[in-house]
């Protein structure tokens, strides 16, 4: 199912990409990737995060971008026409195909949170730097602190039966302790957390509702299918629930936290 919807998405998943570009840059300053490292992007999508680090890694650096939505990548791939140094690979993050300390950095954007295993991914993450080399990752924050997302899930929540396979909360991670204890389970330390604070603008509550569709995945794959009267019963809750967020211009400013990780391998 995520697979499908990040399938889905994937063009407008990247369109969506400004968004996000205050927390995507905020990952990239964290990693500090250098000219020659070699770089694994997990769970890359359509590459926005990769055709940055490939940029900043030449000359004689190397980026893998890998998703297991393989539409994803062949969006990306598409965007960033022939780029120096990016190289593209549809892999799973919990199995990677790669040889033991061949990496130098691996970042994971907004990715934790979706896998399954995530302790399997982790360990592969562990596995395939080299020592020393460095893990930097996104995860949403605490609930509470991230209303861009929680506000649509509330009113799908309210209005919708329970999904017969629950998906993993985007907010597992967001505690700071559950992470830093995840990460140093896996073998990480160093550990350093930093929250990355930004709003996103949204000039009616129905931008507001594709944004987070163009974000959800597997829950974008569910609700595609639901029927129209359901769709537009859901629209007009969140557009209730977004009030508080009107400004001045009569759109609608949503704020949101994530944390932004840093380790090492031992």
């Amino acid at each position: 199912m995520e697979r499908a919807g990040f399938n889905r998405i994937a063009g407008r998943y990247a369109d969506s990409a400004p968004l996000r570009a205050e927390l995507a840059e905020a990952l990239l300053a964290a990693a500090a990737v250098a000219p020659g490292e070699r770089v694994l992007d997990l769970a890359s999508g359509p590459c926005l995060l990769a055709a940055e680090a490939a940029h900043r890694t030449q000359p004689g650096g190397l980026v893998l971008a890998t998703d297991i939505a393989e539409g994803m990548l062949a969006e990306g791939a598409r965007r960033c026409g022939p780029h120096p140094g990016l190289l593209f690979a549809a892999a799973d993050a919990e199995h990677l195909c790669l040889a033991d300390a061949c990496i130098d950095v691996v970042l994971a954007g907004l990715a934790l949170f979706m896998f399954p295993h995530p302790e399997r991914a982790l360990a592969e993450m562990h596995r395939v730097l080299v020592p020393g080399g460095r893990l930097v990752l996104s995860v949403w924050g605490e609930r509470e602190r991230v209303p861009l997302i929680a506000c649509a899930q509330d009113c799908i929540a309210r209005l919708l039966p329970p999904p017969k396979v629950a998906r993993p909360s985007v907010f597992r991670f967001g505690a700071p302790a559950l992470l830093e204890a995840a990460l140093r389970s896996a073998g990480f330390d160093e550990v350093a957390l930093t929250p990355c604070r930004f709003s996103c603008r949204f000039a009616d509550a129905e931008a507001y509702w594709q944004a987070f569709l163009d974000l959800a995945g597997g829950a974008a794959e569910a609700l595609g299918r639901l029927p129209e009267a359901t769709g537009a019963a859901l629209r007009a809750a969140v557009e209730q629930d977004l009030e508080g967020h009107r400004d001045a211009d009569g759109g609608f400013r949503v704020p949101a936290e994530a944390l932004v990780a840093v380790a090492r391998r031992r």
